[in-house]
């Protein structure tokens, strides 16, 4: 039996007389050690090896087309000529402005035209410029004859009938190089019937008034009467500033600057706000003492178009 020591004895002292081991066997052993933690420093022989190699980032080739931005969403406001959308116009009007309200139960409701193929609408209404009616119509007439031979009213047809062509049907050089313009619009797709009917409000008048022949008054016909467009204000239309004059009892006709903040009530339907004050101009034009009273007893007639004297 062999008894326990405690504490036990300390470790034999080194023989003075034995060599002692070299520096290089202890650093391989630590070598040895270390091969299977890290293989990259006892390779390298760098001590700074042994923290983890950082991934070198690759800048992207700045040759490379980047994605394009998402187009800015948007909601389109209803037509006019949507089903319930003009009683719908005609309850908020009433609501929010007595005075129109008055003015409105003296007329019948506000009628539209279908709906027609914007390239068709804009070239029609650049020949209507400054004619009446009765010169206009024929000349459109003569132009839709004129372009069947080529296939129909298209941009392609028009762009292939020349100047010639076109003023001996009646359309002048000037008219011309505006439907001219117009067509190259359309045929190299800075304009598009597609994005016509798609464009919001603000853009669209700034695409169309691009166009030689189409200012801001044209456009904002067009807006309204071709493509049922719900809130579009023409401040600049002497006619409608002349009935918000009526409309309100002002002294004098108010400026296109003032059109905004005294018709803001009616939005958004100051499009149909804006045919009744057509309606209220043409009756105070007629000269009788009680302007809406004459509209109860006056024939209806459409709004159209070919009424108005295009710009530019």
């Amino acid at each position: 039996m062999t008894d326990s020591i405690w504490p036990p004895p300390p470790p034999p002292m080194p023989d003075p007389t034995l060599p002692s081991p070299s520096p290089s066997a202890s650093v391989s052993c630590t070598a040895v050690a270390s091969v299977s933690a890290n293989p990259i420093s006892v390779l390298d022989g760098d001590e700074s090896l042994s923290r983890p190699k950082k991934l070198r980032k690759v800048s992207p080739d700045s040759t490379a087309p980047l994605p394009l931005p998402p187009p800015p969403f948007f909601l389109l406001p209803r037509p006019l000529s949507a089903p319930g959308e003009l009683d719908a116009a005609i309850r908020h009007l009433r609501a929010a402005d007595p005075h129109l309200a008055a003015v409105i139960d003296e007329l019948e409701p506000l009628s539209l035209h279908q709906f027609q193929p914007p390239f068709l609408t804009l070239a029609r209404s650049i020949i209507h410029q400054q004619l009446a009616p009765k010169a206009a119509v024929p000349t459109y007439e003569r132009f839709l004859k004129l372009c069947e031979v080529h296939g129909g009213v298209s941009p392609a047809a028009v762009l292939a009938l020349s100047a010639e062509h076109l003023r001996q049907i009646g359309i002048s050089a000037r008219k011309s190089s505006y439907l001219h313009d117009l067509s190259r619009k359309f045929h190299t797709g800075v304009l598009s019937d597609a994005a016509i009917v798609s464009l919001d409000d603000r853009s669209l008048l700034s695409l169309l008034t691009m166009v030689e022949g189409i200012g801001t008054w044209s456009a904002h016909m067009f807006m309204i009467f071709s493509l049922h467009r719900p809130d579009i204000l023409p401040v600049g239309d002497a006619t409608v500033r002349r009935g918000v004059q009526l409309l309100y009892g002002l002294g004098e006709t108010p400026r296109p600057s003032q059109m905004e903040q005294l018709c803001e009530r009616w939005r958004p339907y100051r499009s149909v706000g804006s045919w009744y004050m057509w309606r209220l101009s043409q009756a105070k034009a007629a000269a009788t003492p009680s302007a809406v009273g004459l509209l109860a007893g006056a024939p209806h007639q459409s709004l159209m178009m070919d009424t108005f004297q295009v710009d530019r």
